[in-house]
């Protein structure tokens, strides 16, 4: 029986082919989508799951307010590990991780092998034993143990040594050349799902500033991981209970830091700020640590895994719908070969087999074709989403496990419907071609149309509100020149000569101005805390300030073309050592209405206290995901702090930049030939920021098309449907006077009242979730009525069309053919 079952349904694709090429491809497309999302969460999901016991490990972060400065931070100071092992028996071991910035690699042979390396990271000596990096060659329990050893990654090993065994080698380290062997190789980590990625490895022992900070708990530069016992990390509970128990060995270890600073612990906390640590589990990291700080970490957002998971479901349901759709458009053509086989002696679950049968064979087709696609545009998709899924992902037991689920709940969706409403009507009624004309199915096909383009309206909307966002962030003027601006990085390796360099390159005609700053914008900032004071009678301040800043020579605002609101930005002609401009939220958080001449002291070193002779007017030093928070500028003369980093931010004329830089990368090699020469655009740096954001805008808009596509081929059923059952009234009205746009008018207005019922159901739907979306945002677009307005205008010019399609065709018709028509 089923071979007879498929052998019918064989015959009914081979006849009615463009119909059958329809419900193929919609449910081909959205199969296809939905496998490309999978694959998407999956690889997500993954991330830090290869680590040997991972659930054992978490990071540990810092929580922290400062007045009204509050941070989490994915960042501890160096004692942090050792004394949460000696304090707390359910904590086993600790790793921490420390970035030193850029330095320059050499091979010790070959002396043109040389570069500037950004991603390395100086490790305690067990971070390949708590931290299972996988290697290819090399002990992880030994290959950190020596203070000269070295760790690299494949593709550093072949810049530096081609195919050679890079074992055993030497490479020169930083400017003093120190040597460093060879000791380990990792395997490729490009492709890994690894939340923290690097390409070398160095002993932390190498770096003086980690050792000089170990009594330090406020210097926040390095990510500590501890690992727990087992009891430990089965009891979610227990862990909590560990957690709660940080804040009380803080009074006590970190009191004498504070003190030292200036700021005794219990002092601090009276005033109302906090201290405290937290542990995120490690397969938390890159999917919850939306508002957590880390530069190291590649994260991404839960939120974006929900979002193009609901999209897979819609899609697929708009298949299955379109399906539905489409066999009941078709059910004309198959009434009497439903009646005289009801006639004959066919029980209805016969039929409902029948109709079901054909259901599974073409969900069978259609999911063959959605892998073939998937294996085709996998590689597109891999480029616009950022990643590196490859074809062994494909045939991962639980893809396939979901491939096979879709293939029979799409044949199960798809097919009950029709199966039971084709078969439902007695063979009297079928073969006197009333079929389908009842009042409750065509409000339950008008429910279904309603539907389809509530999704696909409500995914127009979303696309529409993220690419203006987008746009917003690129287009808003972030309180600052961005046009033209190029950044020389790692000029600290100039030394005393930076300044000589400066004035060198100054002097070529197509620069602008040149300035020398510890940071710069999207390059990060030095943060640490100030005691406001104030002069005025009557006038107190009880809070701290927490502020970032950067230290900056007197031309950093004329440059970069920073406004002030008041007052002087630095000058040669003053001693600026114990000046300070800051921004107008700082002024604003500590409550001054004339800052101008008011101080704020540094609590720790000297106990210096510096003399505010400027107020900027407020600019972002991060991309818009990050509010604008107390800002400062510290004079170069400045004893506050020194900087580990150095730039030289350069300003051009407009034109061709090429033959300037070529000019500026001469004077660096007369200047500094060892270390190479790197430079970057500040407007590209910016944009670098938002990378996430496009790709997800890039996503929206491919899966937000297919979501309209798939919803026009279940109108263009539809149509066909209604174009079939009033093929009557259309040759009667043809031959009575009837133009074409007649009978287009009235095949589409039903359908375009459809749409518009689903725009005013869309659109508060997707106000709701966009509004969600753009709280990730310090600064957002508003969502306006034009976005609506375009999005429904949109949806109705493509239901017009693909309406429009159908009714000319049936408007062209021969009309005696028409009423031949039984």
């Amino acid at each position: 029986m089923i071979r007879n079952y498929i052998k019918i349904a064989l015959r009914n694709i081979l006849r009615y082919k463009a119909s059958s090429m329809i419900n193929v491809s919609g449910l081909a497309i959205g199969l296809c989508s939905v496998i490309l999302i999978a694959l998407f969460i999956q690889d997500e999901l993954q991330y830090d799951q290869f680590f040997e016991d991972s659930a054992q490990i978490f990071r540990v972060n810092v929580e922290g307010k400062m007045g009204e400065n509050e941070f989490y931070a994915g960042y501890t100071p160096p004692p942090a590990g050792a004394k949460l092992v000696n304090n707390f028996p359910e904590i086993e071991s600790y790793t921490r991780i420390f970035r030193p910035g850029v330095n320059v690699l050499q091979n010790s042979d070959d002396q043109e092998k040389q570069f500037n390396e950004d991603n390395i990271f100086a490790v305690d000596a067990n971070f390949l034993e708590l931290l299972s990096y996988p290697l290819a060659k090399g002990d992880p329990k030994t290959c950190l143990a020596e203070t000269n050893s070295i760790v690299i990654t494949p593709q550093v090993a072949k810049k530096y040594f081609g195919e050679a065994d890079p074992m055993g080698k030497i490479l020169l380290y930083g400017e003093d050349k120190s040597p460093m062997k060879v000791t380990g190789v990792l395997h490729d980590l490009e492709d890994l799902p690894a939340s923290v990625k690097f390409d070398i490895l160095v002993p932390v022992e190498n770096f003086g500033v980690v050792n000089y900070f170990n009594w330090s708990w406020v210097w926040l530069n390095m990510v500590t991981y501890v690992k727990v016992t087992e009891q430990a990390a089965a009891n979610p509970g227990l862990v909590q209970h560990l957690e709660s128990q940080f804040s009380e060995m803080l009074r006590v270890q970190a009191a004498d830091a504070f003190k030292r600073i200036g700021q005794p612990y219990e002092e601090f906390l009276e005033k109302g700020n906090k201290w405290d640590f937290h542990m995120q589990p490690l397969a938390d990291i890159h999917l919850h640590s939306g508002d957590i700080v880390s530069s190291i970490t590649e994260h991404n957002n839960i939120k974006n895994l929900y979002i193009f998971g609901i999209i897979a479901l819609f899609i697929i349901i708009l298949a299955c719908v379109n399906f539905m759709n489409l066999a009941t458009a078709q059910s004309s053509r198959r009434t009497k070969e439903i009646g005289i086989r009801k006639v004959l002696g066919s029980a209805r679950s016969q039929l409902i087999r029948q109709f079901l049968t054909e259901a599974a064979l073409f969900s069978f087709i259609a999911t063959m074709l959605a892998v073939l696609l998937t294996i085709l545009f996998l590689p597109v998709f891999n480029e616009i989403a950022g990643k590196s899924i490859g074809l062994q992902n494909l045939i991962a037991p639980e893809i396939w496990m979901l491939i096979l689920g879709l293939a029979l709940v799409t044949a199960v969706l798809a097919g009950v419907y029709p199966a039971f409403y084709l078969t439902s009507f007695a063979p009297v009624n079928i073969l006197k071609g009333g079929i389908g004309k009842n009042f409750k199915s065509r409000f339950i096909r008008n429910e279904l149309v309603v539907f389809q383009f509530i999704i696909a309206i409500a995914l127009i909307i979303s696309t529409i509100i993220v690419y203006t966002q987008l746009d917003y962030a690129n287009s808003r003027d972030l309180g600052y020149d961005r046009e033209n601006i190029i950044i020389l990085n790692n000029t600290e390796k100039l030394g005393a000569a930076e300044e000589a360099f400066r004035q060198e390159i100054a002097a070529l005609p197509q620069i602008k101005s040149t300035t020398i700053s510890s940071n710069v914008f999207t390059k990060g900032a030095f943060g640490d805390f100030y005691v406001p004071e104030t002069n005025e009678p009557g006038e107190t301040v009880s809070q701290d300030l927490a502020l970032s800043s950067y230290l900056v020579d007197d031309r950093f605002i004329e440059t970069l073309d920073l406004k002030l609101k008041e007052g002087r930005g630095f000058e040669r002609r003053f001693n600026d050592s114990l000046s300070v401009v800051i921004n107008e939220t700082a002024a604003r958080q500590i409550g001054w209405e004339n800052p101008l001449g008011k101080t704020i002291r540094y609590p720790g070193g000297q106990q210096e206290s510096y003399t505010v002779v400027g107020v900027l007017k407020d600019f972002n030093v991060q991309s818009l995901h990050t509010p604008i928070e107390p800002f400062a500028l510290f004079s170069k003369s400045s004893q506050s702090y020194t900087s580990p980093t150095s730039y030289i931010t350069v300003k051009l004329n407009p034109g061709n930049p090429q033959r300037t830089i070529q000019a500026i990368e001469a004077k660096w090699q007369e200047f500094q030939a060892n270390v190479p020469f790197e430079y970057s655009f500040l407007d590209e740096d910016l944009a670098a920021a938002y990378v996430t954001d496009r790709r997800l805008a890039k996503l929206f808009g491919i899966f937000t098309s297919l979501a309209i596509f798939v919803a026009c081929l279940g109108l263009f059923g539809l149509v066909a449907f209604t174009a079939q059952q009033r093929t009557k009234e259309i040759g009667i009205r043809k031959v009575v006077g009837a133009g074409v746009t007649d009978i287009v008018r009235l095949l589409s207005v039903d359908f375009i009242k459809l749409v518009c019922i689903a725009v005013i159901i869309a659109s508060p739907l997707a106000w709701y979730g966009m509004s969600r979306w753009l709280q990730d945002f310090a600064y957002r677009i508003d969502i306006a009525w034009w976005m609506f307005a375009l999005a429904g205008s949109f949806a109705l010019m493509i239901a017009l069309l693909t309406v429009s399609f159908q009714a000319v065709k049936a408007a062209v018709a021969n009309p005696v053919k028409s009423l031949r028509t039984e």
